[in-house]
């Protein structure tokens, strides 16, 4: 049995208040191509369908025109499931009745765990689908107080699985952060204080664990574990990306060969750098309509530096003076700039022992985790 995994489209993604829609449409409608050429006998999607959990309708329609292609037009079977960045019930909408359709929808996690079952001449092939859930949401689902962080959540619907799971070979569909995996600067954290990553070995006992949430496609050690990565890319720090699909052959045995099949959007996300003279003068034959970051190398102040560069690069997006920040830090221009990133319960803790001169205690952070878990699930439902 064959089939394609993909996850985090992100429809009606914005990249530094660029509107991406247009271009994702170009990628799934080629993304269409190589499921007509390839044959799958499932196309598997792996959470974050869209960017945030009230779509813009331009997104919406997209994702209608793309799902009815594949079904009906290509006949091809649908598995997805709700990502942290989708609202589980909006995308759950109808899915019953999409069922007899053979796409099959998981939005809210439910018990017992969603599974979607196909057949080829070696026997069943049991698609076991897990949208994301935050460890309270498991905990409601299954009564099962001991989901306290994202591992013990894991552990606890994949207990479910393997506790009632049928003969044949076993296809793992998850939204999750696996200690290991690479980041980007495009992926919305799923916890604070770092506890919303798992361990790769949790997965042990599956034939195939097809991930979303990471954008870099990705392999984790063992092989059976894989992230297919975005589509497309959207941030600057997948610059050096290849974005694709991955084309997943399972044998009899449960062995898995995988293919990755590139995907080329119409505009590439890219670096440039060079001083503003230079660049301007060494202006690409091609290329000039791609997502352009700059870094400006010029020492000192430079005239309309965007809008002389825009005659050019008409989707430049940003500009970096990395020679001007590294003089005002006292490093050298080309020496890493340190990170400055710092999360609530960073930000929290110092405030907090500011103020009365004591470190938070395990249940206030226990406490202020699930407020901050509330808060930022209460901002999934914020258009913006």
């Amino acid at each position: 049995m064959r089939f394609i995994h993909t996850a985090d489209w992100h429809l009606g993604r914005l990249f530094n208040s660029v509107h991406l829609t247009d271009d994702q449409a170009i990628v799934l409608d080629a993304f269409c191509d190589i499921v007509r050429q390839t044959r799958p006998d499932a196309v598997v999607i792996a959470g974050d369908i869209y960017d945030r959990s009230v779509p813009p309708p331009e997104a919406v329609d997209l994702f209608n025109r793309i799902l009815t292609r594949l079904a009906i037009e290509l006949n091809t079977p649908v598995i997805l499931i709700a990502g942290n960045h989708d609202s589980p019930q909006r995308l759950g909408f109808a899915n019953q009745l999409l069922a007899h359709r053979a796409v099959h929808i998981f939005g809210p996690l439910t018990a017992p765990v969603g599974t979607v079952t196909l057949a080829d001449a070696d026997g069943p092939v049991h698609f076991h689908c897990l949208p994301y859930a935050d460890p309270a949401t498991v905990r409601a689902c299954f009564d099962d107080s001991s989901a306290r962080c994202h591992e013990s959540a894991m552990k606890c619907c994949l207990d479910r699985i393997r506790a009632d799971r049928p003969h044949g070979r076993h296809v793992l569909v998850a939204h999750a952060f696996v200690v290991g995996g690479a980041e980007s600067e495009s992926e919305r954290p799923l916890s604070v204080g770092g506890a919303g990553t798992i361990p790769a070995e949790i997965f042990d006992g599956f034939d195939y664990v097809a991930l979303g949430h990471l954008h870099g496609p990705q392999q984790l050690p063992g092989g059976k574990v894989r992230y297919s990565g975005s589509p497309m890319k959207y941030s600057f720090s997948e610059a050096a990306h290849v974005k694709g699909v991955v084309l997943v052959e399972i044998d009899g045995a449960g062995t898995c060969q995988c293919q990755t099949i590139p995907l080329k959007p119409p505009r590439d996300v890219r670096d440039i750098r060079g001083t503003l003279a230079g660049l301007l003068a060494a202006a690409p034959a091609d290329g000039s309509d791609d997502y352009i970051r700059v870094f400006l190398e010029d020492d000192g102040p430079v005239f309309d530096a965007m809008g002389r560069l825009q005659a050019i690069y008409p989707n430049a997006l940003a500009i970096e003076r990395p020679n001007l920040l590294a003089a005002a830090a006292g490093r050298a221009p080309d020496a890493p700039a340190p990170s400055t990133a710092v999360d609530e319960m960073t930000i929290f803790e110092a405030f907090f022992k500011d103020m009365t001169d004591a470190d938070l205690t395990a249940d206030q952070r226990a406490e202020l985790t699930g407020v901050i878990d509330t808060v930022r699930n209460a901002q999934r439902e914020v258009i913006a």
